[in-house]
């Protein structure tokens, strides 16, 4: 008969190993070679790896035990060489630990518990709801109104998901439990009754009104504070408003994402603001105040003389206060000379005669345009 191995080396651990190292150990173990997991030609070594890792971890996961293999090895452990920490029926609490741990990872879990009759309890699923709303409504914010989907006692059944006149019964796989226990090779599995899903109770005559669920859709309408400084994406937890839980488990959550409106004159960087502002090719020469739109009026800002395409100004103060934020962030009005178009034949000969004259002037008028010549012009020698 072969020789046992390590079971420190079974579980690829430590001596020193703490133990919540040596649980880690075997449950990716135990996740790797479970029966149900492998099927096929390699179920008969996968079994025995299993087998394997889970008297490894029986004997490591009790401190006696440990102790018992840590001195005589082997010998220490085993019942039939009268050591003292020999496994029997009581040797089995850190496994069952353990191996309970891992039943969700194996079989899919979801997080159900159970209600008292042993019946599945499960938590209703979130819902997302797109909620689109003006660049000024998420600046000041607004209490508005939605319609959602919502699931109310059928009043035909009174709810009971029955025929009028007759009523559910134990289910007879599961007698009324919920559950059923199911033989996966050397242990049993409790897992939810196919039959009644976890309800533990079979309709034979469903109510036609709501198709024996004992409840039906309809719509509720729900009352929605968004916050002012909101921004896209954001989302907004309405708590409750999701599906309904499974036999009497919380209904899960409403999440309200917002989306954003694109604006005619701003665009929106965070609580910033951006503008492009127009203005003629005469005001951005001589200068002067043109007035600019912000999301609480007007504001005006002063050109400086040969202003050119592309300046920046910026209005402190003037952007959004996010929802996060201590002060509202800035306006960036980025102004754009327009150049004029359809001229009249008048039109053009004056802005001729404004070109000869400019010419005369030299760089003085046009420093931007020498400088360019002069990079051209080193840049062929």
């Amino acid at each position: 008969m072969a020789s046992k191995r390590d079971y420190y080396e079974v579980l690829g651990v430590a001596k020193n190993a703490t133990e919540d190292d040596i649980k880690k150990a075997y449950r990716k173990l135990a996740m790797k070679y479970h029966p149900d997991r492998n099927q096929g030609d390699g179920a008969k070594a996968a079994e025995e790896q299993f087998k394997e890792a889970k008297e490894a971890y029986e004997m490591l996961s009790d401190p006696q035990k440990k102790a018992a293999y840590d001195q005589y090895g082997h010998a220490g452990v085993d019942p039939n060489m009268g050591g003292r920490g020999g496994a029997g029926a009581e040797g089995f609490g850190g496994f069952a630990e353990a191996f309970g741990d891992i039943f969700g990872d194996i079989f899919g879990g979801q997080g159900g518990g159970r209600r008292g009759g042993g019946q599945q309890v499960y938590r209703g699923s979130d819902l997302s709801y797109a909620m689109e709303i003006t660049l000024e409504e998420a600046a000041r914010g607004k209490e508005t109104q939605i319609r959602i989907p919502s699931w109310e006692s059928c009043e035909t059944c009174s709810g009971t998901g029955a025929k009028p006149g007759t009523s559910a019964k134990n289910c007879g796989s599961c007698g009324g439990s919920g559950t059923v226990h199911m033989r996966q090779g050397f242990f049993s599995i409790q897992q939810t009754c196919p039959h009644c899903h976890g309800s533990g109770k079979i309709i034979p005559d469903p109510c036609t009104a709501c198709n024996g669920q004992g409840k039906v859709k309809k719509q509720k309408t729900l009352e929605v504070k968004i916050p002012a400084g909101i921004n896209e994406g954001m989302r907004i937890r309405s708590a409750g408003n999701g599906e309904p839980g499974v036999n009497g488990g919380p209904a899960g959550d409403l999440y309200i994402e917002i989306r954003i409106k694109q604006h005619d004159i701003f665009e929106r960087d965070g609580d910033d603001l951006h503008c492009t502002m127009p203005v003629s090719l005469i005001t951005a020469t001589l200068g002067g105040g043109i007035e600019v739109p912000t999301l609480g009026g007007k504001a005006e800002i002063e050109l400086p003389e040969g202003t050119q395409h592309g300046k920046t100004f910026r209005l402190r103060g003037k952007g959004i206060k996010g929802v996060r934020s201590s002060y509202p962030g800035d306006l960036y009005c980025h102004i754009a000379v327009e150049t004029p178009v359809k001229l009249t034949e008048h039109q053009k000969k004056l802005l001729k005669e404004l070109d000869e004259s400019l010419k005369k002037g030299g760089e003085k008028h046009s420093p931007n345009a020498k400088s360019w010549t002069d990079r051209v012009k080193d840049l062929f020698k």
